[in-house]
């Protein structure tokens, strides 16, 4: 550049600077320079402007080109149905916000069909219509349970949206392989420099997801930072090793027994009683049986129990939490954790060969039943024992509705969650059968969808049962959302004899018919639509 252009260049600035200044003060008040002052100085005042402005323009250099995106990838799935696409438009459309709310009454609310939807949708392997991505991850920003099955069916372009738009970043973070430096599961090295230098959120992810393809790879992985990572996140990182759980796991656990931190300690012990053949779980075998036996000298077989006088190190240091809670006596807490630990196949030989259901029924003497029986239970939970969940629910006919174990809905619903899908079933139907809907709704809710014929026939009696008895209808409103998402579409046709709105006994709630009506009319649409939803994504079928 020579000196008359570098001062005309270093000129520019201030030239232009007092042609603004002008502008803003006005030409009445100041000349522009170069400019002779008259009725003409406005217009050359922008004369001069769009001459600086050219000089500007005409002095800048190139900027460095930006890198240009990359395509979003292919997704190799085959496209949806066309009627199943319109109908994700429509599901989506139907999300919170978007069309103004408003009482539904006989409506069904599609978002909450959204969820089966995405999962028929991936059951049958098919590729999201790419506009409607964004839709679809607005819908899982706003609701986690949506996000798995949401980015499962959305696909690597999903990933590629992420990285475009901060408000879906949360798809890099849930989505396996979504961070931005997330390696193949098959490449060791990507591995393990993402265990070693990425945050805490990516080393669960990746964590979880080697846990799942090689559990023992995930278990070395983790051995070798243990001693140095922080005690919330060893905690966290124990909790990965529920998925796969197996005895190869008992030597890492045995020692986490010895972990600095009181949490850490007690969720390795309960991995490790969740292993029926570990070293812990004889340990407490053998503590529990001391402590529990059968009384043959009576005229009844009963059972006797001996609560621990102590709780020593060596039991706190297998996971018995010596400080009980307010309002329980220690021994009856030591009591419960040892029983809860022992593996359910110590009981059967320590009592003469009997079943489990014949343990159960056993007399407890001094009223220890509820406090054996409980632990019991949570044992079975723990070890998904069939057999001991099965026993200690009891018949569903039983006169009590709390069996001879459970002691609350919540534990039940635990206990049937080791049965099998058809047993779980017909336990619920018989229960609701015998003691209704108002107990049932917790139990309904770990039942296989759609619900089995005899489930769903067991609902709909109870729902026409309460319905003319006059009971008030806002007390099944639970249930009745239930049923929209479980019954199976095939139910339809025997609800439309309810459609009517009844005749009100003199005890009813006031507009208790009208709405009983309203809420089977929805019922009935939703079953509808979800036997539609299920046919368009088998092209091929016919809707119901």
């Amino acid at each position: 550049m020579s000196r008359t252009t570098a001062t005309v260049a270093a000129s520019l600035p201030d030239h232009w600077e007092r042609l603004v200044t002008t502008a803003l003060l006005g030409t009445d008040r100041r000349t522009p320079p170069g400019v002779a002052p008259g009725p003409q100085t406005p217009s050359d005042l922008l004369d001069a402007a769009a001459a600086a402005t050219v000089r500007r323009r005409a002095g800048l250099c190139p900027a460095r080109p930006a890198e240009r995106l990359r395509p979003a990838p292919e997704d190799p799935r085959p496209p949806l149905p066309p009627a199943a696409a319109r109908r994700l438009a429509a599901l989506l459309a139907d999300r919170p916000g978007a069309s103004g709310g408003g009482r539904r009454a006989a409506a069904p609310d599609l978002m909450e069909l959204l969820p089966q939807w995405l999962q028929a949708a991936n059951a049958r392997g098919y590729a999201a219509p790419p506009q409607a991505l964004p839709a679809l991850l607005d819908a899982a920003r706003g609701r986690t349970d949506l996000r798995p099955a949401a980015l499962r069916f959305a696909g690597p372009r999903a990933l590629w949206l992420a990285r475009l738009n901060p408000d879906w970043r949360f798809a890099l973070r849930t989505a396996p392989g979504g961070g931005p430096s997330a390696p193949d599961l098959r490449d060791p090295q990507g591995i393990r420099r993402l265990w070693q230098e990425g945050l805490f959120a990516e080393r669960v992810t990746l964590l979880t997801a080697l846990r799942s393809r090689d559990a023992a790879a995930a278990r070395t992985l983790l051995e070798e930072t243990w001693v140095t990572e922080r005690a919330e996140d060893r905690l966290m990182f124990l909790d990965s090793l529920r998925a796969g759980l197996a005895p190869d796991d008992e030597t890492f656990l045995e020692r986490a027994l010895a972990d600095r931190s009181r949490n850490v300690r007690e969720t390795a012990a309960e991995l490790l009683s969740a292993l029926p053949a570990s070293a812990l779980a004889a340990r407490m075998a053998a503590r529990a049986a001391a402590c529990v036996a059968v009384d043959r000298t009576r005229d009844v077989p009963t059972i006797v129990v001996e609560a621990p006088h102590e709780c020593d190190a060596a039991m706190e240091r297998d996971g018995v939490v010596a400080k009980a809670p307010a309002g329980r006596g220690e021994r009856s807490w030591w009591l419960g954790q040892l029983v809860e630990a022992a593996p359910l196949g110590t009981w059967p030989g320590r009592f003469g060969g009997r079943t489990p259901e014949e343990i159960v029924a056993l007399p407890v003497a001094d009223g220890w039943q509820g406090e054996l029986h409980a632990a019991w239970c949570r044992a079975a939970v723990r070890q998904r024992d069939a057999a001991w969940s099965r026993a200690l629910l009891g018949e569903p006919s039983a006169p009590e509705a709390g069996g001879p174990g459970a002691v609350s809905l919540a534990e039940r619903a635990r206990l049937l969650a080791a049965l099998d899908a058809g047993e779980r079933a017909a336990w619920v139907a018989g229960f609701i059968e015998t003691h209704g809907l108002s107990e049932a709704f917790q139990l309904l809710g770990v039942c296989a969808v759609p619900w089995a014929p005899p489930l769903g026939r067991a609902v709909v009696d109870a729902l026409n049962i309460a319905r003319d008895a006059g009971s008030y209808p806002w007390s099944f409103s639970g249930v009745m959302g239930l049923a929209e998402r479980c019954l199976d579409p095939s139910e339809a046709s025997r609800l439309d004899a309810l459609l009517a709105i009844p005749d009100e006994p003199e005890d009813a709630a006031p507009g208790a018919g009208s709405y009983w009506s309203e809420a089977f009319q929805r019922l009935v649409t939703t079953l509808r639509l979800r036997g539609a939803m299920l046919a368009e994504l088998t092209p091929g079928e016919p809707a119901p």
